[in-house]
């Protein structure tokens, strides 16, 4: 990659005009049934980045070149550093609340299954996946889940085309929908806060820091509490979940792949 694009004059305007922009437009709340939908602006910032990306319109490839966009794309991971500090800063005054969750905040991390709980079933018996279904299952499909499933199966597999459509996905929407789904959930207070932010924590940058401030505005009193608790769980996560994943959840995927993938098997040939 080259350094230079990045201080390409057009890249920097757009950013700073795309910032302000979301900034002035501020938290917008829309009742919707018994909770609130919260538009953070993050969201419109994310509406503006994908608009603006030369990848899906070619015409914005005036505003901003194909290469200035590439080189530009891995700066979120640095641009999300100062909210990850803020959650360290956050996890020492917020100690003793901590400890007081014990086991909830170990055992969160089991809350990950369920993508392949819930979500294998219905790949296999609805949409018709093959193999496919295990690396995109599995896990919620971040990097160190990538690592597993190419020291397993290489990304050129079946399964490695799974998990890196997931990835893809999660990466462009992952965030918003972290975003939207934390808001109007804490709307509804059908489940302790201090929950829904150790759900945050899934071992995503983006998406924790987005769950976790729709979170803190929806209940502002609990800010901070709210901060450490995503970002202990977020630390567990990256501490325990790849071993979840590859001792727990990846042996339990191929296991239900293979039960599904008979039943579904059997169900064709007595419908044939």
């Amino acid at each position: 990659m080259d350094l230079k694009l990045l201080l390409d004059w057009r890249l920097h305007l757009t950013v700073i005009v795309t910032s302000m922009f979301a900034e002035w437009v501020g938290i917008v709340r829309i009742p919707l049934g018994p909770g609130t939908l919260l538009l953070l602006p993050l969201l419109y910032a994310f509406i503006i980045g994908v608009l603006f990306n030369p990848h899906l319109f070619s015409a914005m490839g005036k505003v901003i070149p194909k290469p200035v966009s590439n080189a530009a794309g891995p700066i979120i991971l640095i641009a999300i550093l100062p909210f990850i500090a803020k959650f360290g800063s956050t996890i020492g005054p917020a100690i003793e609340q901590i400890i007081a969750a014990g086991p909830a905040l170990i055992l969160q991390e089991l809350g990950n299954l369920g993508t392949m709980l819930i979500a294998l079933p219905f790949a296999v018996l609805v949409l018709k996946m093959g193999r496919e279904a295990i690396g995109a299952t599995y896990s919620i499909a971040r990097e160190p889940n990538i690592a597993i499933i190419s020291d397993r199966y290489g990304l050129r597999s079946p399964e490695g085309i799974g998990i890196m459509g997931v990835y893809v996905v999660g990466t462009m929407f992952g965030t918003l929908y972290f975003a939207l789904m934390a808001g109007y959930i804490a709307s509804l207070d059908i489940l302790d806060i201090r929950a829904l932010a150790m759900a945050c924590g899934v071992g995503s940058g983006s998406m924790v820091a987005a769950c976790s401030a729709a979170l803190a505005e929806a209940v502002p009193a609990s800010k901070d509490e709210l901060l450490a608790f995503a970002g202990a769980s977020n630390l567990l996560t990256y501490a325990t979940g790849l071993y979840i994943s590859l001792f727990i959840a990846l042996p339990i995927t191929e296991w239900m792949y293979k039960r599904l993938k008979g039943s579904r098997q059997e169900v064709s040939h007595e419908n044939s």
